[in-house]
C-alpha cells in the first residue's frame, strides 16, 4: 500500500481547513497578503489592473482594506521613479490563482480591484496547492533514495507539522517561502535525476526552475552549490557534467534560464530605466561579520531552537560520513556556504518571523537528512526512539505555532529570559 498516497490529501485537507477556519471568514481575509506579502503580489494588480508599473494605486488601496498597524510600503526609487523593492518571481507564481480571482469576483459581484475579499483567499489557496506540489516531489526525492513508503508518509507529516512550513501556508501564505520549496524541491528531484539518467529534458527542467528560483529570491540561486551531493558521486558528477556539454538541450536551458531571469531586468528597464538595479538601498550583506551561531541557536530566531526537527536531522550527517564521504562532504560544504551566506544579511533574523522562515526553502534537504537517520540507526530501539523524538518536536512546534498566533511568542523580540518564561505556557483566552 502507498501510505503517502494517502497521506497527501490528508495534509492538505488540515491545511486546507486550518486555512479556511483561521483566514477566509470574517475580515481575517485582510491580514493574508500582507507585510513583504504586498510587495511581492503588487505586481499582479499593478500589470493587470491598474496599468501602472509605479504603484500609484497602492496608497489609495492601502486606505481601502488596511488598517494602521498593517500599512506597509514596499515602494523604493530609484533614478527618481518608483519601483518595488521586491522581486516579481513570487508573483509568477501567484498569477493562476489571481487570474481565478480576478474571474471570481466579477461573477460574484465583488470589487475586480485586486485586493478584495476573494483575492487573498485565492492567494491562500495558490500557496496550498504549491505546497501540495512540493510534498509529492519531496516523496519523489526520497523514492529515488529508496525510503520505504511508510517513512515517507511519516516524514511528509513531520515536515509540515513539525516546521514552520505549516505556519507560512496557513497564516502568511503570499510570502515568497511556500514557493521557493516547491521549486527548490522540484530543482532537487530533477537535478538528481539527470544524474541518475542523463536524460536531456531534465537539463531543460532544471534551468527553467533556476529561472524561476532566482525570479522568487536571487540569493537562492545557491542551490546550484547541491549539484555535488546530488550527484553522489565525483565520477557520477563529472559523467553528468560532460553529458550535459554535449546535449543541445543544454543551450535550450542555458536560454531558458537566461530569458526568464532577466524578466526581472526587463521589469527594472520599464520602470525606471536601468536595467540592474539594487533595490534594497542600505540593506546588504555584511561578508565580514556573519551570525552563524546567532542564526542557528539564537532564541531570538535560532533555526534550530524554533524547528528543532532539523536539529534531529543532523543524525543523517553520521548515514553519510559512514556510507559516502563524497556525499557527506558535499552536503556540509552546502550547508556551511547556505548558512553563511543567510547569516551574513543585515537582518539575519529576517524580521518578524516565527522561526528562521528563510530555512523554509531548503527544507528539503531536512526530509532527506531523516530518512537517512533512519536508515543509521537499524535497530529497532534506536528507531524507535528516533521516532518518538521526531513526534515530540512535532507537537512541540505546533504548540509554539499556536503561541505565536497568540503572541506570546513575540514575531521579533524573543530574548532567553522571555522564551523559557513562556516556554510551553498555553495563552490567555
Amino acid at each position: 500500500m502507498r501510505f503517502s498516497r494517502f497521506v497527501l490529501p490528508g495534509i492538505i485537507a488540515v491545511v486546507t481547513w486550518t486555512s479556511s477556519n483561521l483566514q477566509w471568514g470574517g475580515d481575517n481575509w485582510r491580514n493574508i497578503i500582507e507585510a513583504d506579502a504586498k510587495g511581492y503580489y503588487a505586481y499582479l494588480p499593478a500589470l493587470f489592473i491598474y496599468r501602472d508599473i509605479h504603484f500609484g494605486f497602492h496608497d489609495s488601496v492601502e486606505a481601502r482594506y488596511a488598517d494602521e498597524n498593517t500599512r506597509y510600503e514596499y515602494r523604493t526609487q530609484h533614478n527618481g521613479q518608483v519601483i518595488n523593492k521586491y522581486y516579481l518571481g513570487t508573483a509568477i507564481a501567484q498569477l493562476p490563482f489571481f487570474a481565478c480571482a480576478h474571474l471570481a469576483s466579477k461573477a460574484a459581484g465583488y470589487p475586480a480591484d485586486g485586493y478584495s475579499k476573494l483575492y487573498p483567499v485565492f492567494i491562500n489557496a495558490g500557496a496550498i496547492v504549491f505546497l501540495l506540489i512540493g510534498l509529492v516531489y519531496v516523496r519523489n526525492l526520497l523514492r529515488s533514495f529508496k525510503v520505504s513508503d511508510p517513512l515517507i508518509a511519516f516524514l511528509l507529516i513531520a515536515l509540515v507539522f513539525g516546521t514552520n512550513l505549516f505556519y507560512y501556508a496557513v497564516c502568511e501564505p503570499g510570502l515568497s517561502h511556500v514557493y521557493s520549496f516547491t521549486f527548490i524541491s522540484m530543482f532537487v528531484y530533477r537535478a538528481r535525476k539527470f544524474f541518475i539518467t542523463q536524460h536531456s529534458k531534465e537539463i531543460i527542467y532544471c534551468s527553467l526552475l533556476l529561472g524561476v528560483i532566482f525570479l522568487i529570491r536571487p540569493v537562492n540561486f545557491l542551490i546550484v552549490l547541491s549539484l555535488p551531493f546530488l550527484a553522489g558521486s565525483a565520477q557520477q558528477l563529472k559523467a553528468g557534467f560532460r553529458a550535459a556539454l554535449h546535449k543541445k538541450a543544454s543551450l535550450a536551458g542555458i536560454l531558458g534560464l537566461t530569458v526568464l531571469g532577466s524578466l526581472q531586468f526587463m521589469m527594472y528597464k520599464a520602470q525606471c530605466g536601468d536595467f540592474f538595479v539594487y533595490s534594497y538601498g542600505e540593506e546588504r550583506f555584511n561578508w565580514r561579520h556573519p551570525h552563524p551561531i546567532d542564526f542557528l541557536f539564537s532564541y531570538k530566531k535560532g533555526f534550530f531552537l524554533y524547528t528543532p526537527l532539523a536539529f534531529i536531522s543532523l543524525a543523517g550527517f553520521l548515514y553519510l560520513w559512514k556510507r559516502n564521504r563524497f556525499s557527506f562532504y558535499s552536503l556540509a560544504l552546502f550547508f556551511t556556504v547556505l548558512i553563511y551566506v543567510l547569516s551574513a544579511w543585515w537582518n539575519w533574523w529576517y524580521g518578524g518571523s516565527f522561526g528562521s522562515r528563510v530555512m523554509i526553502d531548503y527544507l528539503v534537504f531536512i526530509a532527506l537528512l531523516l530518512a537517512f537517520a533512519y536508515k543509521q540507526f537499524e535497530a529497532r530501539i534506536s528507531k524507535a526512539v528516533l521516532t518518538v523524538t521526531i513526534v515530540l518536536t512535532v507537537l512541540l512546534c505546533q504548540f509554539q505555532t499556536y503561541q505565536y498566533r497568540y503572541h506570546l511568542i513575540h514575531w521579533e523580540d524573543m530574548s532567553k529570559e522571555k522564551y523559557w518564561e513562556v516556554f510551553l505556557r498555553m495563552p490567555q483566552s
